[in-house]
């Protein structure tokens, strides 16, 4: 058994007073474009908050800063020889600069990287723990999906 920590989240902008949300598209094991939220693991001495806004900017290239908190997603899966207990920190992040692209991951797992509207991400993302943090990101900032 093992443990990972990773860090990541919602990096928000706001265009004519609609929220988009920064996501990324990666293969899943059937070939299937699966739309995601950007996140990864914590490097050396990182706080959760650092590798969030550091994820962000890799797998999306999208600038940004932490506003607050949005909540702790926990679960376990079965990897090549052990089995894993992973945490995921998750942030809501204010977009400040930058350009949507795939290009500086240097993992190179994000396929795609698109802006989607917040109203939209329960629909758009793959994974129901990741939809519970796109609702409280909504909550947070007033919209109604």
């Amino acid at each position: 058994m093992s443990n990972e920590v990773s860090a990541g989240g919602i990096a928000i902008r706001i265009d004519e007073g609609v929220a988009y949300a920064a996501c990324i598209g990666r293969r899943n094991r059937a070939g299937r474009l699966e739309w995601c939220l950007p996140k990864g693991h914590l490097e050396r001495d990182e706080t959760p908050e650092e590798a969030a806004v550091r994820e962000v900017a890799e797998e999306t290239g999208i600038a940004a800063e932490v506003i607050r908190p949005l909540g702790t997603i926990d679960y376990w899966f079965t990897g090549d020889d052990r089995r894993v207990h992973k945490v995921v920190h998750h942030f809501l992040l204010e977009a400040k600069s930058g350009d949507i692209t795939t290009a500086n991951d240097p993992d190179q797992e994000a396929e795609e990287a698109r802006w989607i509207p917040v109203t939209n991400l329960s629909r758009e993302l793959a994974f129901p723990n990741e939809r519970k943090m796109a609702q409280a990101a909504a909550t947070l900032l007033s919209i109604d999906t």
